[in-house]
């Protein structure tokens, strides 16, 4: 209904015949579907309503461990270790769970794929989803659902009907859709019925396609050598190569899943905006803040404008000073890469009584840093096994901080692109809706609609401390994993 509302509001004084195609991006949630096509409950409650789990829905945890015992050679292609974020350990928790559900689930989809067939009725699949986040073996040489690994975990009954639940026409990001809208989806988009439809991809995906071809005119690298940094309620980073890249706790490598013909490498940090929003949001000096807040302004500009009166006063080369003795580690959802270990949690060390808001710009900007470092630590595997990273691109939410985004510069001590387009997410979404309506393939449409960049350069006196900084990040979770091995001693 939102997505309906929001389409009409969009394209009311447009007229239908200029839509050449649409596009669909999501989050890669798993929606449970009867034969129906009537919503299939989830939850406790039992309410059909709420027939989705969520990609950081943790209630996987053990059936996660469960898959990862199995050493299966299909791990390979996700780090080496199967996250409890994906569809495989969430499908077994269903079936054990709530085995009434899953009875009644006729159709499993991933979202992005759910809203095409809502779209257009066709069941296909985007290969984007399928590689990313159910197991389904992609490369030059192989395409198809392994079924011994199927099998080994317990859901062999997901091969029945040529493995219909889970998908068995399987499409590449942007290749048209069925017929198109269908008549009763374009009477509820106010569009045409027929108006093509490209096939979809993750939202982060959709992200890497609008962001990472973005040109500048103060830098050429190639594409191989970027890492776009999706930035949302969490971050995904994102990088590509001509040849497949292993890597342990980084997911793939994926073939074709966001580019065509090139492995996709990607990296990520489970909670990021949510974390900054976290940190913020419980703090004492929040709510008074608040309080004298002038309506144009953002809590976290106020918090960087203080963090430069706090330096100017103490006389500190830069505000990335301020926190040399207050260090964050920001796994307070675990951590997705590169040690893809769930059980993290996260750290705060140098905290004292003081609960002003000056305590408050200082937590902010160690969240921040301590964010960052978590990038960093992500380019050290990704360079260890062969990428080789120049430039960083970053697009959402975060973007729009010019802290975090010259922390990332100075940290990396990389250059670091903006898009000027602000939604890349968006149109990476129009360029496949493009790429079935109006272009002959996926790379004319990223040609044609990509955008310009602004470029933020590293400042070269502070990487000395943020290096100083980045070893106290390393040593916090070795010490949070030794605590952890003496609670476990002898209870």
């Amino acid at each position: 209904m939102a997505l309906c509302y929001a389409v009409k509001k969009v394209v009311a004084s447009v007229p239908k015949e200029s839509i050449k195609g649409i596009g669909f991006a999501a989050t890669c949630s798993l929606v449970v579907i009867d034969k129906d096509e009537s919503p299939v409950t989830v939850s406790p409650s039992g309410n059909d309503e709420q027939n989705i789990i969520l990609w950081m829905d943790h209630r996987a945890e053990l059936e996660a461990e469960l898959i990862n015992s199995t050493n299966h050679k299909v791990l390979k292609y996700v780090g080496g270790k199967i996250s409890l974020e994906m569809q495989a350990p969430k499908m077994i928790w269903l079936k054990n769970h709530m085995p009434g559900s899953w009875a009644r689930a006729k159709l499993l989809f991933d979202l992005p794929d759910f809203l095409t067939w809502k779209a257009t009725g066709s069941e296909s699949r985007s290969l984007c989803s399928l590689v990313c986040k159910w197991n389904y073996v992609a490369s030059p040489k192989e395409n198809g659902w392994n079924s011994d690994f199927f099998d080994t975990i317990g859901l062999s009954d997901l091969k029945e009907n040529n493995w219909k639940r889970i998908g068995s026409v399987i499409k590449a990001p942007g290749e048209p859709v069925g017929s198109g809208l269908s008549k009763q989806a374009a009477a509820e988009l106010n569009l045409l019925q027929g108006t093509p439809v490209g096939t979809s991809v993750i939202d982060a995906h959709a992200g890497g396609l609008g962001m990472l071809g973005c040109d500048s005119p103060d830098l050429s690298t190639e594409l191989t050598s970027r890492l776009g940094l999706i930035c949302g309620t969490s971050t995904c980073h994102m990088a590509v190569s001509q040849k497949e890249i292993f890597i342990d706790g980084v997911w793939g490598p994926y073939y074709s899943a966001m580019f065509p013909g090139l492995w996709l490498s990607e990296g990520g940090q489970s909670a990021t905006g949510k974390l900054i929003d976290h940190i913020i949001d419980t703090h004492p000096a929040t709510f008074e803040i608040y309080g004298k807040l002038e309506e144009k302004w953002h809590i976290q500009q106020y918090l960087h404008n203080l963090l430069k009166t706090m330096a100017r006063k103490e006389n500190l080369l830069n505000e990335s000073y301020l926190t040399k003795d207050l260090h964050v580690w920001p796994d307070f959802h675990g951590n997705r890469s590169p040690l893809a270990d769930p059980t993290l949690r996260g750290m705060i060390s140098g905290l004292s009584l003081s609960s002003d808001e000056e305590s408050l710009a200082k937590l902010y900007l160690a969240t921040l840093q301590a964010i960052t470092y978590g990038t960093k630590h992500i380019i050290e595997a990704l360079t260890l096994a062969g990428h080789k990273i120049e430039v960083v691109l970053i697009c959402g939410g975060l973007s729009r901080s010019e802290l975090f985004v010259q922390t990332q510069a100075d940290v990396l001590g990389l250059p670091v692109l903006i898009p000027a387009e602000k939604e890349p997410v968006m149109l990476g979404a129009a360029i496949l809706g493009a790429s079935a309506g109006k272009y002959s393939s996926i790379q004319s449409a990223i040609k044609a609609m990509k955008s310009l960049s602004n470029i933020v350069k590293p400042k070269a006196e502070s990487y000395p401390f943020h290096s100083q900084k980045y070893r106290v990040f390393k040593k916090m979770v070795e010490d949070q994993k030794s605590y952890k091995r003496l609670m476990d001693q002898d209870l």
